[in-house]
C-alpha cells in the first residue's frame, strides 16, 4: 500500500489494459509454479507494524509526512491517514531465532522513531485502535497527501454511490454514516509474513485460516471506538465495514466484501487463490507495468507480475497470498487479522503461536477439514473477533458426529502443545519457544488480552474521572507499559 502511482483519473482504456495485464500475469504465474525449483528454499518471518502518532495530549498528530521525510528510513511508509505510520521490518531466516530478531527489531524500531517523533511534538503508539480517536478525526483533511490513496479514496466512493455505513453491536453499539473510507485508518495491524513453498501451500493457507481465530481472540487490542464498548477485536467489523462498496441485497446474489476472511478452504494451491482475487474482485487502481511479464522473462529476470501484485495490495483478506520476485521469486501468506501492541513481546508471541499450531496442526489437516464447513471457520473467526477469550467456537474433532460448541480457551489450552511441535517442525529454538509460548500461556490464564486490559483499566478510572478523561489516562498507562516491553498479562490495573 505504500507504493505511490503517477495518476489518480482513469478511463475505459485503462482498465482494458490492466486487464488484459492481470491475465498475462496470471498466465507468467502458472508457468512460474510449475517451474522446477521455483519458490523453494529457507523459510522465513517477515512483518509490517502499523503505528499511530499522537501529541503530548494523545490525540492524533497529523504528521507522518514530516516525520518520514525527518527520519529517512526506507523501512518506513505512510498510510492513509496523516497520523499512521508503517515499520517494514525485515525478514528473518527461521533458523536465525526469527521471533527474537523480530521482537528485537521492532522494539528498536520503535524506539527510533519515537526520538524523530519527539521533535515534532509527537509520540509513537502501537494499538489497534487509539482510545482518545474523536469524529473530528475523520474525513478529506486527514488522507495522507499522496496520489495512490486519493485515487484509491475515489474510486471506492465512485463505487459506493453513497455514505460508508458503520453499524457494530456491542455494549454501546455505535452507528455512523461516512463520506470517505478514512474510517479504515483508525485500524493498526501487526502483518506477518511467512515464506511458504509451492507444495506446502494449500495445507498451511488452510491451517493458518483455521487457527486465526484463537490467534485473533489471545491477540484482541482494540475493545472500542469513541468511548464506545464494542467487539474484543473491534478492528475486523470496522475495517470491513468502512470500505464497503457494496449495497448488500438479503435476499438476492452479492459480490463478495473486499475486506473478506475468504471464500472457501484452497484445494490446490496458491494459483487459484490468485486467480480467485482477479475473478471476484474489479480492478481500482489500473496502472500498467512498462513491460509484460513474458518480456522480463525474456530478459533473464523473474517476473515482478506488477498488475497482480497491486490488484492484490486492493483486496484485503484476513489472510492473503503474496507473490514477491525476490530471491529468484517465491511465495508467502501474509496474515493481516492481528493488531498492532500492546507490546512487542506480545505481538511476536501472538505469530508464533498461529504459525506453531498451523504447523502443528498441518499433519492432520486432510482428516480435521471435513469436520468443519468453510462458513464454520468463517463463523469462528468473526465470534472469536467480536468475543475475544469468552468466545464460542463449533471446533472440528478426529471422531466428530455433529456440531457443538465449546470454549476457545479450553480449544487453544489444547493447541498450545500443538503450537510447540509445530515449531520444533520448521527449527524454531526452544529457547524462543519457551519464551513466546510462555508468553501466550500466562496470557491465557490471565484471561487478560489487550482489550480485557484496556476494558478493565478503563472501568476502574471511570470511577474517579469522566470519561474523556479515564480515556487519555488510559492511553497514557498504555503507553508507558507498552515502552517497557512488558507482556500484556503481567500489566497491572
Amino acid at each position: 500500500m505504500g507504493i505511490e502511482i503517477d495518476q489518480t483519473e482513469f478511463n475505459d482504456q485503462d482498465f482494458l489494459a490492466f486487464r488484459a495485464g492481470l491475465e498475462e500475469n496470471m498466465q507468467a504465474l502458472g508457468d512460474l509454479l510449475q517451474r522446477p525449483g521455483f519458490g523453494e528454499g529457507a523459510g522465513s518471518l517477515g512483518a509490517e507494524l502499523e503505528m499511530y502518532i499522537v501529541d503530548n495530549d494523545g490525540y492524533p498528530l497529523y504528521a507522518n509526512q514530516e516525520i518520514l521525510e525527518d527520519a529517512a528510513d526506507p523501512s518506513l511508509t505512510l498510510e492513509l491517514n496523516r497520523y499512521n505510520l508503517e515499520f517494514n521490518l525485515p525478514p528473518f531466516a527461521l533458523d536465525d531465532n526469527p521471533f527474537f530478531s523480530t521482537e528485537q527489531t521492532i522494539v528498536e524500531g520503535v524506539r527510533r522513531l519515537g526520538e524523530v517523533a519527539a521533535r515534532r511534538g509527537g509520540r509513537i503508539v502501537p494499538i489497534g485502535i487509539l482510545p482518545t480517536l474523536r469524529e473530528t478525526d475523520f474525513g478529506s483533511h486527514c488522507i495522507t497527501d499522496r496520489r495512490r490513496y486519493h485515487a484509491l479514496v475515489k474510486q471506492l466512493i465512485e463505487r459506493r454511490g453513497d455514505r460508508f455505513h458503520i453499524d457494530i453491536n456491542g455494549v454501546e453499539p455505535l452507528k455512523l454514516a461516512m463520506r470517505d473510507i478514512t474510517l479504515e485508518g483508525a485500524n493498526t495491524s501487526f502483518q506477518v509474513h511467512y515464506r511458504v513453498t509451492p507444495q506446502a501451500y494449500a495445507d498451511t493457507f488452510n491451517a493458518i485460516q483455521l487457527m486465526t481465530p484463537l490467534a485473533v481472540a489471545l491477540a484482541a487490542n482494540s475493545p472500542g471506538l469513541f468511548g464506545h464498548s464494542l467487539w474484543q477485536e473491534t478492528r475486523i467489523p470496522l475495517f470491513k465495514q468502512s470500505i464497503d462498496t457494496r449495497h448488500v441485497d438479503p435476499y438476492g446474489w452479492n459480490e463478495p466484501a473486499r475486506v473478506s476472511f475468504g471464500q472457501g478452504w484452497a484445494r490446490a494451491g496458491a494459483e487459484e487463490l490468485f486467480r480467485e482475487v482477479v475473478r471476484i474482485y474489479p480492478p481500482l487502481l489500473p496502472l500498467c507495468n512498462g513491460s509484460t511479464a513474458a518480456e522480463e522473462i525474456a530478459a533473464g529476470k523473474v517476473p515482478t507480475l506488477a498488475e497482480l501484485r497491486l490488484h492484490q495490495s486492493t483486496v484485503w483478506l484476513w489472510n492473503r497470498p503474496i507473490y514477491d520476485d525476490a530471491d529468484g521469486g517465491h511465495l508467502r501468506i501474509e496474515m493481516r487479522a492481528l493488531p498492532a501492541g500492546p507490546s512487542a513481546v506480545d505481538m511476536v508471541a501472538n505469530a508464533a503461536f498461529l504459525i506453531g499450531a498451523a504447523e502443528g496442526i498441518r499433519p492432520q489437516l486432510n482428516q480435521l477439514l471435513p469436520a468443519i464447513p468453510f462458513h464454520n471457520a468463517e463463523y469462528n473467526f468473526y465470534r472469536a473477533a467480536q468475543h475475544g477469550l469468552e468466545a464460542q467456537l463449533v471446533w472440528p474433532e478426529l471422531d466428530q458426529s455433529g456440531f457443538r460448541e465449546q470454549p476457545i480457551t479450553g480449544v487453544i489450552e489444547r493447541m498450545l502443545p500443538v503450537a510447540r511441535s509445530g515449531l520444533v517442525a520448521i527449527g524454531v529454538s526452544n529457547a524462543e519457544i519457551d519464551r513466546y509460548l510462555g508468553v501466550i500461556e500466562a496470557r491465557l490464564e490471565s484471561r487478560q488480552s489487550g482489550a480485557v486490559w484496556q476494558q478493565r483499566k478503563l472501568q476502574k478510572l471511570k470511577q474517579q474521572m469522566s470519561t474523556e478523561r479515564a480515556l487519555h489516562e488510559l492511553l497514557e498507562n498504555f503507553i508507558g507499559l507498552s515502552a517497557e516491553n512488558l507482556p500484556v498479562a503481567q500489566w497491572p490495573l
